[in-house]
């Protein structure tokens, strides 16, 4: 009788028992190291991590740049000044009002706009600026996303359906609508909440803002996977030993959640960074004269003619930002992903 033909041919000597010791060995290895193992093995994740980190460093060494080489401030105006440029001197800014384009040199390295301030410093402290925004945001994001999530997920009932239906609520709301309308209001008389009160212009308006529209966006997905973490056995062995709920979610739920956060973080910066720029062009966001990279691709745009580069130049490096994380943050998914295969040569 005939046998079927083998489909796999077994390795045999030397040969197999390495093999075997190489997935022993990643086997023996936990997720997190087999993550970082991945994340390594993705050169185009780790290229962007480090340019989104060049970033932030080039933007916390604003004050060198305008103090040492710049020699002015993002507020300070040098409408009447004149400057030295390939042997000639020209004006800051004409008679006509048109600013000077780069100069590749420390003073007015970017240009200046029509106010003659100096395009780079402006940059730098508003990376700075949008930068605080957008990590800051996130981070609420993130810890009012688990608390609503895991109480709703975990509670369901009364809990889950006043929860839900105020992320809901948020949710029905496109996120640049909501945060102009908030931020609008809020720009009039600050806000007041019991004894802290903050003023209209304070930066921490467009953080809250930003914060608040995008709970949605990530307590949701953590609430589904609350909901099937609550009904593991690790969950009901907790109980029968008596633990309460409070005890449950931190010490058995929540370590199970830090992948999902980890995750979101980097692809939620991305987006509070983008929306800050999107309000503060609308003029929902950071207040003038305060810098941002919205503001000041909002004022180049009157000048998108005459001065092309007072728009060019904040757009770029938001496109760079944004896109540094997206595809730094992919990365990381891909390498939390359990359903990944990491390869064994070395």
């Amino acid at each position: 009788m005939a046998t079927e033909p083998a489909t796999e041919f077994a390795l045999e000597g030397p040969a197999a028992f390495e093999e075997e010791a190489k997935r022993a060995k990643v086997a023996g290895l936990g997720p997190w190291r087999l993550a970082l193992r991945r994340l390594r093995r993705n050169k185009s994740a780790l290229a962007f991590g480090a340019l989104f980190l060049l970033i932030v460093a080039i933007c916390l060494a604003a004050p060198y740049w305008a103090d040492h080489i710049a020699h002015t401030d993002p507020f300070k105006n040098h409408l009447t000044d004149r400057v030295e440029v390939g042997g000639e001197t020209k004006d800051v800014v004409s008679p006509d009002g048109a600013p000077i384009g780069p100069t590749w040199h420390g003073r007015f390295f970017l240009g200046a706009d029509t106010n003659g301030r100096d395009i780079a410093v402006r940059l730098l402290y508003g990376g700075r600026t949008s930068l605080e925004i957008g990590i800051g945001a996130a981070l609420i994001t993130a810890l009012l996303s688990v608390i609503f999530g895991v109480m709703a997920g975990y509670f369901r009932g009364i809990a889950d359906t006043v929860i839900s239906r105020s992320l809901d609520l948020i949710w029905s709301f496109p996120v640049v609508l909501l945060g102009v309308a908030l931020g609008t209001a809020l720009a009039l008389g600050g806000l007041k909440i019991g004894p802290i009160e903050i003023q209209g212009d304070s930066k921490l308006i467009p953080t809250l803002i930003i914060a608040v529209v995008y709970i949605p966006y990530m307590a949701r997905p953590i609430r589904g996977q609350v909901l099937g973490l609550r009904e593991k056995e690790f969950v009901e062995a907790a109980r029968a030993q008596g633990a309460g709920p409070v005890r449950i979610m931190f010490t058995e739920i929540l370590p199970n959640l830090s992948s999902t956060i980890v995750v979101f973080l980097p692809l939620m910066i991305a987006n509070a960074i983008l929306l800050e720029a999107a309000l503060s062009f609308l003029g929902a966001g950071v207040r003038p004269p305060n810098p941002s990279w919205g503001t000041m691709i909002g004022d180049g745009v009157e000048k998108i003619i005459t001065a092309p580069h007072l728009a060019i130049v904040p757009g770029l490096v938001l496109v760079l930002t944004v896109l540094a994380l997206n595809v730094f943050g992919d990365g990381v998914r891909d390498a939390l992903d359990p359903r990944a295969k990491l390869h064994l040569e070395h």
